[in-house]
């Protein structure tokens, strides 16, 4: 084994310069910042000395993705499901796909994709072959890595080559989603969605699908409350919105979501077909869909140095954090959230211009004062996290059907995302609690934003906050409470935590929730390059163009 393959990361990673921050609208003191951060920084170490000896059956999956393992057997099953199962029956798993892959290229001379159809043909078992010299393993992979790299690499440069040739939207990213269920209509809706105006078109995926431990195969035409992710419609809807692109001049970016229990499988896909944003979070699987946290922990440090490698901004989900509990008491819970997937997302590598983390307007529109409040916790968090893409989310929690009222929440949440300098701004829908949008509500949506996006571009360089007001005070109490809430978790563990509920109000044992078999304890024998060579690369290759 490689010593560099399993090294613990050990070095807090701070963000935020408290020597050249050092004035804040709020009055926020940014040695508290720092504080904070070094605390989340502890915390992610923490997880990361677990991660760095296990992986997943995901994981494993991933890596036959990437060297080149594709397709489906008789019965319809992945193929690299098939390899990986078998290594799982077998009682191998520990040692790894590549080591077994690797093995196999050198006794039989077939490639990773021929191995694994004969694995599914029953003609060929793995397990039973002679076992050659571990760097002769090694060597024997490496073709089938280089490719991978240099296709995910070229697929950057294709992005960066459309940012420089036709450009792209300003800042926040206009953000709409389609979720017709059948590909083929959502490449109808996406593209009128980017001539009205959209920067950044969202896939979403298919009601549970977050819960099936394989990906399904090929384009697809039937899905409930959204359609499958699968890399034959992200191709399908890559080259739709090329196209759409190049007829509007402006580079229309793809979202779908590499979460759940098929998270770093999900954004090999995406790497591979180019994608350039993923709903991608460390804690929402375990809070929201009940998954292992173990198993959510281990794929996500994959998950984040394969989206990182391939210049995709990541989307966090600490908005849902806002639905199951109230947005005013919890606010300083999406904070700590923020400032954990941030320190998560520099550990795999990633720049801090591609991560989305997540934040919402979800207070109650009764509340007196919200206005302000959301206001103060929006502009608090563009400065604690000056480089990164924030992703802000609209209201829906308090949407009732009454659209002329629901106009005018959206209208208040476009005005705060363009005063603080927000990075994607997920558009609100006047429909929302009635029914999924039509093309005319998403014109409607990208009316609105765009109108006061031109109308108030400068407000925040305009307008100052007052000393001691209300809008400071909120932003000053709820870092403390986040402070506090950290310095809880930093001596407790995440997974203790997490048992006891303080995030959402949801508790989720550490060995509970789905998944929890397809976590393996690294054997003597495991390696896996691409965490190293990905890692490294990400530092001077594959940066994104952000503007």
């Amino acid at each position: 084994m490689h010593p560099d393959f399993r090294r613990p990361e050990t070095i807090i990673k701070l963000t935020t310069d408290t020597n050249t921050m050092t004035k804040s609208k709020l009055g926020i003191d940014f040695q508290k910042v720092k504080y904070a951060k070094e605390l989340a920084g502890n915390i992610a170490n923490d997880v990361q000395n677990f991660v760095n000896n296990y992986t997943t059956v995901a994981v494993e999956r991933t890596l036959c993705r990437l060297i080149g393992i594709d397709g489906i057997d008789s019965n319809d099953v992945p193929l690299p499901n098939v390899v990986v199962n078998e290594l799982q029956e077998k009682g191998v798993l520990q040692q790894g796909a590549l080591f077994y892959i690797g093995n196999a290229i050198l006794e039989t001379g077939k490639t990773p994709q021929e191995i694994a159809e004969s694995i599914a043909a029953g003609t060929l078992n793995i397990t039973e072959l002679k076992i050659n010299n571990i760097d002769s393993i090694h060597q024997a992979v490496q073709p089938y890595i280089g490719q991978c790299m240099t296709r995910i690499k070229n697929n950057v440069a294709r992005r960066n080559q459309y940012l420089e040739e036709i450009g792209e939207g300003r800042k926040p990213y206009i953000y709409v989603i389609v979720a017709t269920g059948n590909i083929y209509e959502d490449v109808v809706q996406a593209q009128a969605a980017a001539r009205q105006g959209a920067d950044i078109i969202a896939v979403i995926r298919t009601t549970g699908q977050s819960l099936l431990d394989y990906v399904p195969y090929g384009a697809t035409t039937e899905g409930f409350g959204g359609t499958f992710a699968t890399q034959e419609n992200f191709r399908i809807m890559r080259k739709a919105l090329d196209e759409v692109g190049e007829e509007v001049g402006r580079y229309i970016r793809l979202c779908n979501y590499c979460s759940g229990l098929c998270m770093p499988e999900i954004a090999a896909m995406g790497a591979l077909e180019r994608l350039d944003v993923m709903l991608n979070d460390a804690l929402y699987g375990i809070l929201f869909r009940d998954i292992n946290p173990q198993r959510t922990i281990i794929d996500q440090y994959f998950s984040r140095i394969i989206n990182g490698f391939a210049g995709v901004i990541i989307n966090t989900g600490e908005d849902n954090y806002l639905t199951t509990a109230d947005a005013y008491e919890q606010a300083h819970t999406v904070l700590a959230s923020d400032l954990i997937n941030e320190q998560l997302a520099l550990l795999a590598g990633m720049p801090e211009e591609q991560m989305g983390l997540g934040h919402a307007f979800e207070m109650d529109p009764a509340l007196e004062n919200g206005f302000l409040y959301e206001l103060a916790q929006a502009q608090m968090t563009r400065e604690i996290f000056p480089k990164a893409t924030l992703k802000y989310m609209p209201p829906t929690k308090f949407m009732t059907g009454n659209i002329f009222r629901g106009a005018i929440q959206d209208a208040l949440f476009n005005q705060i995302a363009i005063w603080t300098g927000q990075g994607i701004q997920l558009l609100g829908m006047i429909t929302e609690a009635i029914h999924t949008p039509f093309m005319s509500d998403r014109y409607l949506a990208i009316e609105n934003a765009k109108y006061i996006f031109s109308n108030m571009k400068n407000i925040g360089d305009e307008v100052e906050f007052k000393e001691n007001g209300i809008i400071r005070q909120r932003a000053q109490k709820v870092l403390d409470d986040t402070v506090a809430l950290l310095e809880v978790i930093n001596k407790e563990g995440l997974f203790d935590t997490l048992e006891k509920g303080l995030f959402a109000d949801i508790k989720r044992s550490k060995n509970g929730g789905k998944g929890l078999a397809g976590v393996v304890a690294k054997g003597d024998h495991y390696f896996n390059p691409f965490i190293q060579l990905m890692k490294e690369s990400e530092k001077s290759v594959c940066h994104p163009k952000i503007v």
